[in-house]
């Protein structure tokens, strides 16, 4: 099987100062300014994935090509993610394109529930999501998946009691590590609070006026 690498071994390797390691997977959003450059982009990093049988997935908007790589059979990253990446800042170099470092985010669903089982099935249901299918779907903790590749995955957290709230849902959203205390302290001072940074890092908890909570997740080891 092919050895997977871990967050900070792809994160501290030379050449790869376009991407970010979040939630498990290599992001990169290069700004092409314009659609035609947008595609020429594509069609240069097509071209890679087929040379290299390693094939990511690519969002193309107006200004900005994202693109993410992660090696399904493997469930995680690999030297084949590393080398597809080196080559695909390569391309955007010479097409004169900007990678934007900062922008890459990942966005979670998390469910908190006393039973999983049986609150699992509505919200498979519900989004029309599906079981991860490959160790690659998406990280470890994801329990559901969008069929499609677009949404966010679901994960279920099991709680030991119930909390006076209503609702259990919150967002985990995985920014880069290098940007994760410039988001908590604009949401800080957008009017939001820190619940908690007792986990920091990988994990800031913060919540809104009325108390709904999101986490600001990276792929940071919690420190000692």
């Amino acid at each position: 099987m092919t050895e997977r690498l871990t967050a900070a071994a792809v994160q501290s390797r030379a050449g790869l100062q376009d991407w970010r390691v979040l939630a498990g997977r290599l992001h990169a959003t290069f700004r092409t300014g314009d659609l035609a450059r947008g595609i020429e982009l594509v069609r240069r990093i097509g071209e890679i994935a087929d040379e290299l049988d390693h094939h990511p997935d690519l969002d193309v908007r107006y200004f900005r090509v994202h693109v993410r790589s992660v090696t399904h059979d493997a469930g995680g990253l690999t030297e084949r993610d590393v080398r597809l990446a080196g080559r695909v800042s390569a391309v955007a170099a010479e097409l004169g394109v900007a990678a934007e470092p900062a922008r890459p985010q990942q966005l979670e669903i998390g469910i908190d529930a006393l039973e999983i089982p049986a609150v699992r099935p509505f919200w498979r249901a519900v989004l029309g999501y599906k079981d991860p299918q490959f160790p690659g779907d998406d990280p470890a903790t994801a329990d559901l998946v969008d069929p499609a590749g677009r949404g966010p995955s679901v994960r279920f957290q099991r709680m030991d009691v119930s909390r006076p709230q209503p609702g259990t849902v919150h967002l985990d959203i995985h920014v880069p590590h290098d940007a994760v205390r410039a988001r908590v302290q604009a949401a800080l001072d957008a009017g939001g609070r820190l619940v908690t940074d007792a986990d920091a890092p990988p994990r800031w908890v913060l919540a809104d006026a009325e108390g709904n909570q999101a986490r600001l997740c990276t792929w940071e080891a919690p420190e000692g």
